[in-house]
């Protein structure tokens, strides 16, 4: 089984930044990626940003040039970076990683609890 543990989360003000953290525990072989999505209330659940174990990154339209997601180096814990923060980034933010836990296993998606973000001044 695979854990993903978020932190980070909290109230900022608009232009404000935040770094959200997930670390991934359990058994795990590989995280062929690890991603954040976020859902705002009354909306539909929206993939935020990613990355792939290769390094290959994907971010949402509007987040582009204002977030940064990373990985550490033993690729278990997934970073984003938010900067220039705005009220519409209001949202609880997910973390997921797509996991492998035997060399020969197939992927799949594990999930945080959730943090929230709340920009507002």
């Amino acid at each position: 089984q695979v854990q993903l543990v978020e932190s980070g989360g909290g109230l900022v003000q608009p232009g404000g930044s935040l770094r959200l953290s997930c670390t991934a525990s359990g058994t795990i072989f590989t995280n062929n990626a690890m991603g954040w999505y976020r859902q705002a209330p009354g909306k539909e659940r929206e993939l935020v940003a990613f990355i792939t174990r290769g390094g290959s990154t994907s971010y949402l339209d509007s987040v582009k040039g204002r977030f940064t997601i990373a990985t550490n180096g033993a690729e278990n814990t997934v970073y984003l970076q938010m900067n220039s923060l705005k009220p519409e980034d209001t949202a609880v933010y997910y973390c997921h990683a797509d996991t492998q836990t035997t060399e020969i296993g197939r992927t799949e998606r594990y999930w945080g609890q959730g943090t929230q973000v709340t920009v507002s001044s």
